[in-house]
């Protein structure tokens, strides 16, 4: 049987589709074929060249009222020390996400709990990584011998390759994160490598926050130091009061956008482009009783309620939600969002567009009200 006949589309019985009518002897030699580990392209073209993406994943919620609770019970179950990383995986309710061990299309993420006193073991791998602190006090993270400190909201880069060990301060208070890494791409490429530091943490060997004291300022350049050469933002850290101050700012003298409301890009300063060359991360905020227009894009999108209340619809699904409930949006899904609180909602989220922009995919489709495709009713 054809795969036009498992899954018939009107469109496929055009001229440039795949319409072959198979019988005995092609059958044979379809047999034959698969003796020499061949196929006929015919036979599979419709299904690996849709018309247009097909995920594989789904939208999913994880409420952190429920998440929160199970990392606490991590905590008193299983040491850093002995986990690795002692991360609650986030897995998308998708044969795909579980198979993969994707929160959403390319992309891992999870909730890691620690409390004061204890470390993550140093250690890097190919994988990039960015965390989004929602919890807790005295949170920080050593990368390359830069000690970053963390607090609530903050935005804070891990790049590829580089050394890295987290913690919470004796007099710190229980912190929890969420990360999110490109593990499931560099799977996908087969590069991913992993390494462990010779020492449980690193050596601090620079100023406690040096780069983003250094370069925090989106306007200002630092004279008299190395120049920076990496390919990520030397920013490290954004903090959170600077990032909701600057969409306040910019909802002064603009609109924002139809479909995300005001939103803002965590960039590199030195070049305006992404803060990570495969993972990008925005902040946006929607202001009281706003519901932005429908469109879809490719490129897979985490979501994590900063502040505020609302809900989401995503491919015809509704997604209520409120503080630190984490929630996705798979490629080339409809999707829109509605602020119900009396206040601004924030959302960040982060996301694999540098990867689609560097392959010349990225694409943005606005939802047209006027062809009858429309998400499903509320």
């Amino acid at each position: 049987m054809s795969d036009t006949a498992i899954n018939p589309d009107p469109r496929d019985a055009q001229l440039g589709r795949s319409r072959v009518v198979d019988n005995p002897e092609l059958e044979a030699f379809y047999g034959e074929l698969g003796q020499h580990n061949a196929a006929a392209f015919w036979k599979r073209a419709n299904a690996i060249e849709p018309w247009e993406p097909e995920s594989r994943y789904s939208p999913t919620v994880w409420r952190y009222d429920e998440m929160r609770d199970l990392c606490l019970r991590a905590i008193d179950l299983v040491r850093p020390e002995d986990a690795g990383r002692r991360v609650v995986v986030l897995l998308n309710d998708s044969e795909a996400g579980r198979a993969n061990s994707a929160v959403c299309g390319w992309l891992f993420s999870g909730l890691q709990a620690m409390k004061a006193g204890e470390i993550t073991p140093a250690h890097n791998h190919t994988a990039s990584a960015q965390r989004f602190i929602m919890e807790g006090a005295g949170a920080y993270t050593v990368v390359d011998g830069h000690e970053i400190e963390l607090g609530g909201n903050d935005y804070v880069l891990t790049p590829n390759g580089c050394w890295h060990d987290h913690g919470v301060s004796v007099s710190g208070k229980t912190c929890i994160w969420q990360d999110g890494l490109d593990i499931p791409l560099m799977n996908s490429l087969e590069t991913n490598f992993y390494a462990v530091y010779p020492e449980p943490t690193q050596t601090r060997a620079f100023p406690a926050n040096d780069l983003p004291l250094s370069y925090g300022s989106v306007a200002m350049k630092p004279e008299g130091i190395p120049a920076w050469d990496k390919p990520y933002s030397p920013v490290m850290v954004y903090r959170w009061e600077a990032t909701r101050d600057a969409l306040w700012n910019l909802a002064k003298v603009s609109d924002g956008s139809p479909f995300d409301g005001h939103i803002m890009r965590y960039s590199n300063p030195l070049t305006g482009g992404w803060a990570l060359q495969t993972m990008g991360a925005h902040m946006q905020m929607l202001k009281p009783g706003l519901h932005t227009k429908a469109h879809r894009h490719t490129g897979n999108v985490v979501y994590n309620v900063a502040e505020g209340e609302g809900y989401s619809v995503i491919g015809g699904k509704r997604i209520d939600w409120k503080q630190h409930d984490i929630f996705c949006v798979p490629a080339w899904m409809w999707h829109e969002h509605v602020n119900t609180g009396s206040g601004e909602a924030f959302l960040f989220s982060f996301n694999d567009f540098p990867v689609m922009e560097a392959l010349g995919v990225k694409i943005e489709q606005a939802l047209d009200t006027n062809s009858g495709h429309q998400p499903a009713a509320l």
